[in-house]
């Protein structure tokens, strides 16, 4: 289990992470959702070791994170949302040197490369020189890279940001096996769709703080799975509706065009912030 304690970090003036607590089960796939500069990406450093917190803790079974905490290092698997990848290697040779930072044998190297490069369709371009695959490619080979030594937790920080519709499947499918063969993740994303395809649990985040967390379809049905959506000539306007029966019955009685939509994160995050959510696709 992971345990973060009252986390706080700021930089200058602004208060990145501003009293964050909460614990994810083990098993868990937890999403962090918010606009750009939320404290997502902060968050996250934290939880992983690569920003010590001006205040509070983040435990892994009891074992307290920090920057010198090796052993916790090693059951976790981190990907950034920059490409990290040594692009004069080749995929193989990312994937050997990798494997070799946690000390793995030549052997050891060798099957979990085969099996993670095989899975995620890199197989055929492992000899290929990094510089020269697309950006899906790129994203598929530092998940590959973060797993090389089978960890029990996985931290994803924008895993398929700038990537082709077919690779950001690609890595759901991977993502959605490894979910179910028991690995703890954490993920950070700007996709509605892709946090209410994989996540079994939401977090909330907006101005360093959590305000809202459950699974996706509670969150959902807390404001109403579905909405009528109008232009009231100034602005567009949603009402939403438990049923959709209700939202047809609506949309039928407008005298001005409207469509009746299933309800999505975005419309929690701006029902009970009235923000919009600047970046999320």
């Amino acid at each position: 289990m992971i345990v973060c304690n009252d986390l706080h970090k700021g930089f200058g003036d602004v208060k990145a992470v501003d009293g964050i607590s909460f614990q994810v089960p083990d098993g868990t796939f937890l999403g962090l959702l918010g606009p750009n500069g939320a404290g997502k990406t902060t968050l996250m450093r934290m939880m992983t070791g690569l920003l010590a917190p001006d205040t509070g803790t983040v435990e892994f079974d009891s074992r307290l994170m920090d920057r010198n905490a090796i052993g916790v290092k090693q059951v976790i698997g981190v990907t950034s949302q920059h490409v990290n990848l040594d692009k004069e290697l080749t995929v193989e040779e990312n994937m050997e040197f990798a494997g070799r930072l946690y000390r793995m044998r030549r052997n050891e190297i060798a099957a979990a490369a085969d099996r993670l490069l095989a899975f995620l369709g890199l197989d055929s371009v492992r000899g290929r020189v990094v510089q020269g695959l697309s950006g899906g490619m790129k994203r598929k080979l530092m998940i590959a890279k973060a797993l090389i030594h089978d960890p029990r937790y996985l931290f994803l920080d924008e895993p398929t940001v700038g990537i082709d519709p077919k690779a950001r499947r690609d890595i759901w499918d991977f993502l959605h096996v490894q979910h179910k063969e028991g690995k703890t993740i954490v993920l950070t994303t700007h996709y509605i769709e892709e946090a209410q395809h994989l996540c079994d649990k939401v977090m909330l985040i907006d101005g360093g703080r959590i305000f809202r967390e459950d699974t996706p379809e509670a969150l959902i049905a807390q404001i109403g799975r579905f909405k009528v959506e109008y232009d009231t000539g100034e602005r567009m306007e949603a009402e939403f509706f438990t049923d959709l029966s209700g939202a047809k019955a609506r949309a039928g009685k407008l005298d001005v065009p409207c469509s009746v939509l299933p309800s999505t994160l975005e419309d929690v995050f701006f029902h009970y912030t009235s923000k919009e959510v600047e970046g999320w696709k």
